[in-house]
């Protein structure tokens, strides 16, 4: 009798004490990093609804909810952590949850089937030293036959954590795979944009410095004074290379000086029209973009009409959106890619930055022009 008051006791201060523990465990928790906090938060919570699944059904069934069952279900719970523990360090320890699923399947079902087995020895062992059970032996009912019936029900829950585990592991995974190829995505749309950026600033520059050694001997004024527009064309770039986009007005700033280098090179040759609505002028635009077309323009259009030709610019809003048109005289011949950088580059960051919101085309229209048209998402 001393020794059975001695046990109660003893049960009593453990879940007493419990809150105590688990305070303890979750300020321990704290120093952990996330991830073994959602596991712990996961498995405690697991464990948890399980046993109040147990007693939910005890009261539902008209079973009195003894001190004893309180205490099966407890010992329960510990062995099933802790049982459920070693499981999981063998998962991480032999990597299985990076291995083909039909080689660890062969491996899960031994281990399964192994701890399931301590399991149930340890359970049984706690009930009868602990002597917790509240029913007579029925002597047809041999030890044998308890320890399979309990095995497989310690089978099934640790089958349900099992797959529980695993579906976690696999939508991280798959999660984890999703965040890392969009930043693989953002990385190389950044690169290519910068790639399509160095390869823009040495073609105006080596176009420009042609522009300019056309007039060195000719008329050496007319050159000074183009090399200062190349150095605001110049200076304008640099300052446009840090930003994705420039509002309109800034990139208009740039071609006009671009503009009034090049007609110091065509004279009456080369004439220019702007067309531009004053409400765009402050929407956003890829920089040195509109340079790139009307430098193309200029090289693959003007400069070969004996007679020179136009260079036309208009800006305006249609159908909600934002259409930038450069046109100029001449026609296209051959292949598009084979008309200059400028054509590919454009339609290259366009398709980076703005997907299927931006269009860009090129073809010929009515009386020998030329019409490149960028139709851009409207910035509210």
């Amino acid at each position: 009798m001393r020794c059975h008051l001695t046990y109660d006791l003893t049960i009593d201060k453990v879940l007493v004490n419990l809150p105590f523990w688990i305070i303890l465990a979750l300020k321990r928790s704290q120093r952990m990093n996330s991830r073994k906090k959602r596991y712990w938060f996961f498995q405690l919570g697991g464990w948890s609804v399980w046993a109040l699944t147990m007693l939910f059904f005890a009261y539902l069934f008209e079973r009195e909810v003894s001190i004893l069952f309180l205490y099966r279900c407890f010992f329960a719970v510990l062995l099933g952590i802790i049982f459920t523990q070693i499981l999981r360090a063998i998962i991480i320890r032999f990597n299985w949850l990076q291995m083909p699923i039909e080689k660890v399947i062969p491996r899960l079902i031994l281990v399964m089937l192994i701890i399931s087995s301590v399991y149930t020895i340890s359970q049984m062992s706690i009930v009868e030293a602990l002597n917790l059970s509240e029913r007579i032996r029925d002597p047809k009912i041999n030890f044998g036959r308890r320890f399979l019936l309990n095995s497989v029900d310690n089978l099934i829950f640790l089958t349900v954590w099992l797959l529980i585990y695993y579906a976690y592991h696999y939508f991280e995974r798959v999660n984890k795979q999703q965040v890392d190829t969009h930043r693989l995505n953002a990385v190389v749309k950044d690169l290519e944009l910068k790639t399509i950026k160095s390869h823009i600033n040495p073609h105006f520059i080596f176009n420009a410095l042609n522009s300019i050694r056309a007039l060195v001997d000719e008329n050496p004024e007319r050159a000074r004074k183009a090399i200062t527009e190349l150095s605001n064309i110049l200076r304008n770039s640099m300052q446009a290379e840090k930003l994705e986009t420039v509002p309109l007005e800034n990139e208009l700033n740039i071609v006009r000086d671009y503009l009034a280098l090049e007609q110091m090179r065509f004279e009456e040759r080369l004439k220019v029209d702007f067309e531009i609505d004053e409400d765009t002028l402050d929407q956003p635009v890829p920089p040195m973009m509109l340079q790139t077309l009307v430098e193309n323009a200029i090289k693959h259009g003007i400069s070969k009409q004996v007679d020179g030709g136009m260079v036309k610019i208009k800006s305006d809003f249609h159908n909600h959106q934002h259409e930038i048109i450069v046109q100029n005289s001449g026609r296209i011949n051959g292949s598009l890619h084979s008309e200059g950088f400028g054509i590919q580059s454009t339609q290259d960051r366009l398709n980076l930055m703005f997907g299927d919101k931006a269009k860009f085309e090129i073809k010929d229209i009515a009386n020998n022009i030329v019409e490149a048209k960028i139709i851009l998402p409207v910035d509210e």
